[in-house]
C-alpha cells in the first residue's frame, strides 16, 4: 500500500540543499529531501507522521508497505529531530547540494551511428537478421542469436529499466512497450500522466539505449534486443536537469515495478550522491536502509533485479576503498571507506545479481569494477577499439542500441553489460513462468558459460598487470559464473 499525505506532485521535487551536519554553502531555510524508515504498516506511518510534523517536515509520500516515508523539510535539524522519535527506525537526508550536470554512466560519449553504417550493415544482413544485427557482435557471445530460433521470450514477461526515461515511439520500442507498468517516479511520486516515463529534449538518453538492449523488438529493421518478444516499461528515477538517481526516485521505482507486475529490473547506475552509502554515518545508512526495503520487497512480489557493477576499474573486494567523488551533486570530499560498511546501492545489496562487463574479445573492459564474492555474472558492456576490437562484420567495440526519436547509437559500461543480463533473465523467467526469483538466479548462474580468470591481465599491453583476478569455488573476481547464456535460458 503506497498513502499519498501533503501530496507534492513528481515534478515538485524540494530543491537541494545542504545536508544538516555538514558545512553548507546553500541556505539552511532551503527545503530538503529526507527518508524516514519506519516499522512497515499504516499504523506505523501514522504514528511518525505526526513527529515528522512537529520536526518541521511535511510527507510527500509514505510507502506502508516497506516503511519508507518521502519527507521535505526546511528545518537544517530536521534529521537529528526525527531520529530521536519514537518509532523511527533511521532517517537521513538523500542529497547535500545542487550540481549543473552529471555525466552519463557510459564509459564512451555516445556515437551516433552513421548512415554508411547503416546502409552497409543492412546490406550485409542475413535471412531473419534485423538490418543492424549485423554489427552486434553482442549477440552471438552470449548465444542471444541462436537463442532467438528457439525463442523470442514471452510477452507475459516484463523488464523495469530504472533509468532516465524510454521513448516508447521508437520503432524498436513501441511493438514490446508495457505503458501499465511505466511511470515517471522524479522525487518519490509516482506519475503516469502525459507520459511522464518519457525522456524530454536534452535529457538523457541513457535509459533508451539500455531499454533497446534489453528488448528491441524483432522486426526486420533496426537493432535486435536480447529478449525482443518480451515486454518494457520505463521507470525514470533519474532528474532531467542534474542526472541524479536519487534515494526517494529509486525506492519509488522499485515499489512500482513491485505492484505492477514488473519480472525483472535493471539498475544501470548508482544511487547517488554517495559512490559508497556507509552504514557507519547516519545519513547514509537511511540511504542504504530504504532502498534495500524498497529492492526486497520487489523480489519478494517476484522480481529479479539485476545491477551494473561500475565503471571505475575498480576491485570493490578490498578491504578499503578510496573514494573522491563523493558527494558528487555538491563539492566531493576525498574519503577511505571499509567495504564491509559501506556499500554500492543497488548493486551491492544483498539479492541484487551484480554485473561485470566485457569486450568484444572476451575480456574484462579496461573499465569495469570486478571483485570475487562482488561480481555475480558477467555480459558484454563494451570497450574501446584499441583494447578490444571485435570481428567482421561488427566494426566498433561498443553496444549499438537505439536512442531515443528512432535513432541508434553506440555506447559502453557496464551500464550496457547490466541490460544483456536483464535480458537473459526475462527468457529464464518466460521459459519457468512459475519459477521464484531465487530459482531464476539459480538458474541464471547455474547455466552462466564459465570463464577462467584472465592471468596475467594487461588490456593496454604496457607490460604492466592492470588488474588482478581472484578465482572462487562458484566463480571468480572478474567474471563471477561466467558469461550469461541466453540459449540455455530458452531450454526447457
Amino acid at each position: 500500500m503506497v498513502s499519498a499525505v501533503a501530496f507534492l506532485p513528481g515534478t515538485a521535487a524540494a530543491r537541494p540543499a545542504a545536508v544538516p551536519d555538514a558545512p553548507a554553502s546553500a541556505s539552511a531555510a532551503a527545503p530538503m529531501s529526507y527518508v524516514v524508515n519506519v516499522r512497515p504498516g499504516k499504523a506505523s506511518s501514522v504514528f511518525a507522521e505526526r513527529a515528522i510534523a512537529k520536526a518541521g517536515g511535511d510527507v510527500v509520500i509514505a510507502y506502508d508497505r516497506i516503511g519508507v516515508i518521502v519527507v521535505h523539510s526546511s528545518n537544517p535539524d530536521f534529521a537529528k529531530t526525527i531520529r530521536r522519535a519514537k518509532g523511527v527506525q533511521s532517517a537521513g537526508a538523500t542529497r547535500t547540494a545542487p550540481l549543473s550536470a552529471q555525466a552519463d554512466d557510459a564509459l564512451d560519449a555516445e556515437r551516433p551511428l552513421t548512415a554508411a553504417e547503416a546502409k552497409a550493415a543492412a546490406g550485409r544482413a542475413a535471412a531473419g537478421q534485423d538490418e543492424l544485427e549485423p554489427l552486434q557482435w553482442d549477440l552471438p557471445a552470449m548465444k542471444a542469436d541462436k537463442a532467438h530460433a528457439v525463442s523470442l521470450g514471452s510477452r507475459k514477461v516484463t523488464v523495469g529499466v530504472l533509468d532516465s526515461g524510454v521513448d516508447d515511439t521508437h520503432p524498436d520500442i513501441a511493438p514490446n512497450f508495457d505503458r501499465a507498468a511505466s511511470a515517471s517516479c522524479l522525487g518519490g511520486v509516482p506519475v503516469q500522466k502525459d507520459n511522464a516515463w518519457r525522456p524530454v529534449a536534452k535529457e538523457s538518453d541513457h535509459g533508451m539505449h539500455v531499454a533497446g538492449t534489453i528488448a528491441a523488438a524483432k522486426n526486420g529493421t533496426g537493432v535486435t534486443g536480447v529478449a525482443p518478444g518480451v515486454r518494457v516499461a520505463s521507470l525514470k528515477v533519474a532528474e532531467p536537469a542534474t542526472g541524479m538517481y536519487y534515494t526517494e526516485a529509486v525506492v519509488c521505482g522499485f515499489v512500482w515495478a513491485a505492484d505492477h507486475g514488473v519480472d525483472v529490473t535493471n539498475n544501470s547506475y548508482y544511487t547517488d550522491p554517495w559512490l559508497f552509502n556507509c552504514t557507519t554515518d547516519d545519513d547514509q545508512k537511511a540511504l542504504v536502509d530504504a532502498v534495500g526495503r524498497a529492492a526486497r520487497y520487489a523480489e519478494r512480489k517476484g522480481a529479479v533485479n539485476v545491477a551494473a557493477a561500475g565503471n571505475a576499474k575498480t576491485d570493490l573486494a578490498q578491504e578499503e576503498l578510496l573514494d573522491e567523488s563523493s558527494p558528487d551533486d555538491s563539492t566531493p570530499v576525498p574519503r577511505t571507506v571499509k567495504t564491509k560498511d559501506c556499500l554500492d546501492i543497488p548493486s551491492q545489496l544483498p539479492g541484487v545479481v551484480t554485473v561485470s562487463a566485457t569486450g568484444a574479445k572476451g575480456l574484462k573492459a579496461s573499465y569495469s569494477n570486478y571483485g570475487k564474492g562482488v561480481v555475480d555474472i558477467t555480459a558484454p558492456g563494451g570497450d574501446s577499439t584499441k583494447y578490444q576490437t571485435p570481428n567482421p562484420p561488427a566494426t566498433d567495440g561498443r553496444i549499438l542500441s537505439t536512442l531515443p526519436g528512432g535513432k541508434f547509437g553506440y555506447k559502453a559500461g557496464t551500464s550496457m553489460a547490466s541490460p544483456h543480463v536483464a535480458g537473459v533473465v526475462a527468457l529464464i523467467k518466460s521459459t519457468h513462468p512459475h519459477a521464484s526469483a531465487a530459482r531464476v538466479k539459480a538458474l541464471l548462474y547455474r547455466q552462466a558459460d564459465a570463464m577462467a580468470c584472465t592471468d596475467p591481465y594487461d588490456i593496454d599491453g604496457d607490460g604492466k598487470v592492470d588488474a588482478v583476478c581472484e578465482s572462487a569455488r562458484n566463480g571468480n573476481g572478474f567474471y563471477g559464473a561466467g558469461m550469461a547464456d541466453a540459449l540455455d535460458a530458452v531450454r526447457k
